[in-house]
């Protein structure tokens, strides 16, 4: 894992809606994390994206939407992102050093919050991927474990070395000088790999109809009593959570209409 990181100096003038590289982190050949300054006129909810990019070969901006890693309350930003070689917008975005520009447009938007679920016991959170990024948002978030007795997090990877970002989250939780009383025994962390052998091993939706990720944590299985549910990751985990949960008889939720489960649909890992 290397970090660079720099004293954030005034972005370039003359891009629209610029914000100034921070600091970047490359965990492995395939994911890396970045922060930057933040507007001061954004606000946000925890769990929710915005567009980001850089300049295109062509002179205009090149957006994607990109979970916001950090909590709401943070003075900059984080984002967590997969690097595609030939991808239009990572194989540039990958190479950003501090003191880079980058463009943000600040019109926050997503399903990922708290407001579209109806108030529960259990909140779970499932990701693939750097669809782990909005929960490191929501993980941060005190109302999080204001509102919850307890929090599940149930993250997958290829490799061992890939679940390195939401491990290390995961792990300085409990020291968090804002939120680690709140999270005292509250949080239970299921990382499982597919490829690498690892503790533990299977896709999500295995360990989840399977019922090994119940007796492994000595939990019930889900209610729609009790149980909220987050997803994201890509399209076809996302149809495949969804259709678990719904079996288990929780509802799909939306910020206008709250119900037991929530899916990112922006997402694609």
């Amino acid at each position: 894992m290397t970090v660079t990181q720099a004293t954030p100096r005034k972005a370039t003038p003359t891009l629209p809606d610029a914000q100034t590289v921070t600091s970047v982190t490359h965990y492995t050949d395939r994911l890396f994390a970045f922060r930057c300054t933040r507007p001061r006129s954004l606000r946000f909810r925890s769990g929710e994206f915005v567009m980001i990019g850089l300049m295109g070969d062509n002179g205009k901006p090149l957006l994607r939407a990109y979970s916001i890693a950090s909590p709401s309350w943070d003075e900059e930003l984080e984002f967590y992102s997969i690097k595609v070689p030939d991808g239009p917008l990572t194989s540039k975005l990958q190479h950003i050093q501090p003191g880079d520009a980058l463009i943000l447009r600040p019109k926050p938007v997503g399903t990922l919050v708290l407001d579209a679920l109806l108030p529960g016991k259990r909140l779970w959170m499932l990701a693939t991927g750097t669809g782990i990024a909005p929960f490191a948002s929501l993980l941060r978030d005190p109302e999080t474990w204001e509102k919850y007795e307890q929090v599940i997090v149930m993250h997958t990877c290829r490799d061992v070395d890939e679940l390195t970002y939401g491990r290390n989250l995961i792990e300085a939780l409990p020291e968090d000088p804002l939120i680690g009383e709140l999270v005292g025994g509250k949080l239970l962390y299921y990382p499982t790999t597919t490829r690498e052998k690892s503790a533990h091993m299977g896709r999500i939706t295995d360990n989840l109809t399977s019922g090994k990720v119940f007796a492994d944590l000595g939990i019930p299985p889900l209610n729609p009593g009790f149980d909220r549910a987050m997803v994201c990751g890509s399209l076809a985990f996302n149809l495949d959570v969804k259709a678990i949960l719904e079996a288990a008889g929780l509802r799909e939720g939306a910020n206008s209409d709250p119900a037991e489960y929530v899916v990112e649909k922006a997402f694609v890992d």
